[in-house]
């Protein structure tokens, strides 16, 4: 994942938009997470991953910790896009490898 200063992305932003085609970029000021750009290209279910990844990046939680905030945040919205609890618990287990 690209991390960018706000000043970076401010004065490359051809280069934010093109790279968030192919991976998500955190913008930084002053060093603490800002901002996050995703593309909106692809299925619901890869746009939820790269969010998910993302903010496990920045506030890191782990165990019931994680699938708590993830199920406060998603709702009833992580079925109605195909994830099954056991597809959340897969991707939090996947995230701590990072």
């Amino acid at each position: 994942m690209l991390t960018m200063t706000s000043l970076e992305a401010q004065n490359q932003f051809g280069t934010l938009i093109d790279t968030s085609q192919r991976e998500p970029v955190m913008i930084t000021r002053r060093g603490r997470p800002v901002s996050m750009v995703i593309s909106p290209n692809g299925s619901p279910n890869d746009l939820m991953i790269q969010f998910m990844k993302l903010m496990s990046r920045v506030a890191p939680l782990r165990g019931v910790e994680a699938a708590s905030a993830i199920r406060n945040t998603l709702g009833s919205s992580a079925s109605e896009h195909g994830l099954t609890e056991a597809d959340v618990e897969r991707l939090i287990r996947e995230s701590d490898g990072d």
